[in-house]
């Protein structure tokens, strides 16, 4: 459901894993990680390194991943919380609430300087998710379903862009509504896999 892992800079797969480092290192410990190439089982294997993600207001966010090696395939993987996406310095909430701003008609200078980073790094992020919006749309609207049997229609916002933002959020309640407490963005991290901003390793990859 959550799509290819992505290499890192040192070529090991990236598996976007809970919040949670104490449940994550228990469930690498009891075998319960799977590997993203072969299916295998996930065993510790050291730390990967430091990563620093920018949290709204202008503060920092430090956190050292685990490490692991599938024992099938021998694969290694970095075990990146659902905190950012991939190969992005900022906090997946700040990116959710650029895009939640965006679809309500707000700019990306407003976004900008409410989360305190750089007004071009704003409009990168509203550009990349439109570029892809119809993809991301379709996905997340397919998962709720799945999440929901019962859900009804996702009405139409009145542009693309809401529209694949709207799905997404439907989506997000959805988890928390089957699955129980759910970190709505970092639900949103998991199910892309980390590439919600990403041309590759998304799950709607495929249909681009």
């Amino acid at each position: 459901m959550i799509g290819r892992a992505l290499p890192d800079a040192l070529g090991a797969l990236v598996k976007i894993v809970g919040t949670d480092a104490t449940e994550v290192e228990r469930a690498l410990f009891d075998g319960r990680l799977e590997c993203r190439g072969c299916g295998g089982v996930l065993a510790p294997w050291g730390w990967a390194r430091l990563r620093v993600l920018r949290v709204r207001g202008g503060g920092v966010w430090r956190h050292r991943p685990r490490r692991s090696r599938c024992l099938g395939c021998g694969k290694t993987h970095v075990l990146l919380g659902a905190f950012g996406l991939l190969r992005r310095r900022d906090a997946v909430w700040s990116i959710g609430f650029a895009l939640v701003a965006r679809a309500a008609g707000h700019g990306f200078r407003w976004s900008a300087a409410r989360l305190g980073v750089p007004a071009s790094t704003v409009r990168g992020w509203l550009r990349r998710f439109a570029v892809h919006a119809e993809a991301v749309r379709v996905w997340f609207t397919v998962l709720a379903h799945d999440l929901d049997p019962l859900l009804g229609r996702i009405f139409p916002t009145g542009s693309l862009f809401g529209d694949a933002v709207e799905a997404v959020g439907m989506a997000a309640r959805a988890a928390e509504e089957r699955l129980g407490s759910q970190d709505g963005w970092g639900f949103v991290s998991r199910a892309s896999a980390g590439a919600l901003l990403a041309n590759t390793g998304c799950p709607w990859a495929a249909t681009l």
